[in-house]
């Protein structure tokens, strides 16, 4: 019962519509401007980084919120276990961010919930996953490219990280960033083929097509 709650939680708080909230609250429908997506990139490219900026802090504090206050706070005793406990709470809040209740299961691509959920886990890794996400979009301009680059790493980056402090390597955050890492993918399938094709939309250009992040 008590790890139900937690994840029930968890996930209605990751299903809080923040970009689409945000727009509204400017009379504006994300779903029919810009690339359509009711994420952070389509809300800065539509409504500029006044409004995307609260929109991606609101996004990375839930993931936070759900590991270290819903998990924290209603987990303890848990059969999970802490760690358990912790990532059943993030994978939760990832999945709302995905597919939110209060927005017909329309959402974003959980890029920046779960960048809460790890950074409250394994906070010098995902330091290093968003240095490689901004280097890239500042590179490529292409942030959908950055954002599955990041994902990937990330598995990585927790056992580099378990190496270098000499640490356990923790075996169960690897596992559930490399699962969170194949969701990001698969949620840009339609991203990776406009890359391969050559026709994605590259921050900073009005895009033609639907589909960011």
């Amino acid at each position: 019962m008590q790890t139900a709650l937690v994840i029930v939680i968890s996930y209605l708080l990751g299903s809080i519509p923040t970009s689409n909230i945000a727009a509204r609250l400017r009379g504006v429908d994300l779903r029919t401007v810009g690339s359509g997506n009711p994420g952070f990139t389509n809300v800065l490219r539509t409504l500029g980084p006044r409004v995307a900026a609260p929109v991606l802090i609101v996004d990375v504090a839930k993931g936070v919120a759900a590991v270290l206050f819903v998990a924290g706070t209603l987990g303890a005793g848990s059969s999970l276990g802490h760690t358990g406990i912790s990532l059943a709470a993030g994978l939760a809040a990832v999945a709302g961010h995905i597919w939110p209740i209060f927005a017909r299961f329309r959402g974003g691509k959980g890029v920046a919930t779960a960048c809460g959920v790890f950074a409250a886990m394994a906070p010098l890794a995902t330091l290093a996953a968003v240095v490689l996400w901004l280097a890239i979009v500042l590179s490529t301009r292409y942030v959908s490219l950055g954002s599955i680059a990041a994902a990937l790493f990330l598995p990585w980056a927790i056992w580099i990280e378990a190496g270098i402090l000499g640490t356990g390597r923790p075996t169960a955050l690897i596992l559930t960033a490399g699962l969170v890492a194949v969701a990001v993918v698969l949620r840009h399938l339609a991203n990776i083929k406009r890359l391969v094709n050559g026709t994605e939309n590259r921050f900073g250009r009005n895009p033609g097509q639907r589909g960011e992040r």
